[in-house]
């Protein structure tokens, strides 16, 4: 292995973290375009190797992880690291966040019909949501939006990723109660 990518290798390792490439340009003094060919390089070993390591991609940042293909075995041998059980309810607050971010608790309980204050407060405690600001209206409620945490808990590496929703008929709409929502 070249002393680069094995640098980068070591630093992904160490981190257990994603992290940005500019932040590992900066560290080994390269360029952006460098460390992007070294990560390449990276994944091709990897896979050639069928290594029990990964390299993932999270928008523009890499972090180095276990291949899923061992994910039985290591959950068996680390059974105190379960992934995080996450409810109907929070999964639709989770989804609703996702596609429509940045939003609102009053948006996303707009959508729902019940109050959501303890799923939001659940899903920032498990690092799914974060605050992404503030919106500018009287009150100026938080805004809230996914984490990398999100992306690596459901194996995509940006939103773009998300499967396309399903345009509702104006029908459906009234029938969901949906048709004065206004996105933000």
């Amino acid at each position: 292995m070249k002393p680069l990518n094995a640098s980068i290798e070591a630093i992904l390792f160490a981190s257990g973290d994603a992290i940005s490439i500019s932040r590992l340009a900066n560290a080994l003094n390269i360029s952006s375009d460098e460390v992007e060919y070294a990560l390449n390089e990276l994944s091709k070993h990897y896979n050639s190797q069928n290594s029990g390591l990964t390299l993932l991609r999270i928008n523009d940042k890499a972090q180095l992880c276990s291949r899923p293909d061992y994910a039985d075995v290591i959950r068996r041998a680390i059974e105190n690291r379960k992934p995080p059980q996450l409810s109907p309810a929070a999964l639709e607050v989770l989804t609703i966040i996702a596609y429509r971010q940045p939003v609102t608790r009053a948006y996303v309980e707009q959508l729902r019909g019940v109050d959501s204050g303890g799923t939001i407060s659940n899903l920032i405690e498990k690092g799914f949501i974060t605050e992404a600001g503030r919106l500018d209206v009287i009150g100026r409620p938080i805004l809230y939006k996914t984490t990398d945490v999100f992306l690596r808990t459901f194996s995509i590496s940006s939103l773009a990723e998300l499967p396309e929703l399903p345009e509702l008929t104006h029908d459906e709409q009234l029938r969901l109660g949906l048709e004065n929502i206004e996105t933000e």
